[in-house]
Parts: structure tokens; C-alpha cells; sequence
């Protein structure tokens, strides 16, 4: 039973994300762009003041699929790089904490634009 409220609060930690740039999108004149910048500063800010691991105690996957987990990620980095190795590090690190994630996403759009063919409009 608690892998079924497992289930329950990844999806609506990330429906809830999702639902807030739904909100966004239908009631601001914000490009989906502003938006999922928005998001990723979001991360990072409830990275810095440590409120995004009770965040991803409760949701998971849903809270660290959405980009707020990419920037997350990046602040974590920057956080760890600036205590360990000062201003370069905090320029550094959070670059190396998401390297591979950026990787992947690279690999994955090259394979993708390898199989799809584009139609103009």
C-alpha cells in the first residue's frame, strides 16, 4: 500500500507544478520560455534557503523531473564547488553537478533529429 501513496505524491507534486504553469501560461501574457525560467530559478532559490529536499522527500520524482529539479541540481553544485573550492568552484560546480543530465539531453535531441523529419510550415 505505501507504493501506491508513493505513486500518489509524485503525481501531485508534479501535476501541481505542471498545474501552476498551466495558470501561468492561460493567465499572463508570459512566454512558456519566461516560464520555464521561472521554474528553474524557483529551484534554485528553494535549493538555497534548503527547502527543496522536503519538497523531494514528499514528491519525488515529481518534484525533481520538472525543471525545478534541473535547477536544483545547479545550485546544489554551486553550493558544494564554492565551499570546496571558493568563487571558481561556485562557477564550476553547478555545471558539474548537471553534466551528465546535459549530456543525455544533447544525445537524445541528436537522435531524435536523426529520426524525425522536419515539415515546414
Amino acid at each position: 500500500m505505501n507504493g501506491w501513496l508513493d505513486y500518489l505524491f509524485v503525481f501531485l507534486t508534479g501535476g501541481t507544478v505542471c498545474m501552476l504553469g498551466q495558470i501561468l501560461m492561460n493567465t499572463t501574457k508570459m512566454t512558456p520560455a519566461r516560464i520555464l525560467v521561472g521554474f528553474l530559478l524557483l529551484g534554485v532559490v528553494l535549493e538555497t534557503v534548503g527547502v527543496f529536499d522536503e519538497i523531494k522527500a514528499f514528491g519525488k520524482a515529481g518534484a525533481t523531473v520538472p525543471i525545478m529539479g534541473f535547477g536544483s541540481g545547479l545550485a546544489k553544485g554551486a553550493i558544494e564547488g564554492a565551499l570546496e573550492n571558493g568563487l571558481i568552484g561556485a562557477i564550476t560546480g553547478g555545471t558539474e553537478a548537471v553534466a551528465a543530465g546535459i549530456a543525455g539531453v544533447i544525445f537524445i535531441a541528436f537522435v531524435v533529429g536523426l529520426i524525425a523529419t522536419p515539415k515546414s510550415k
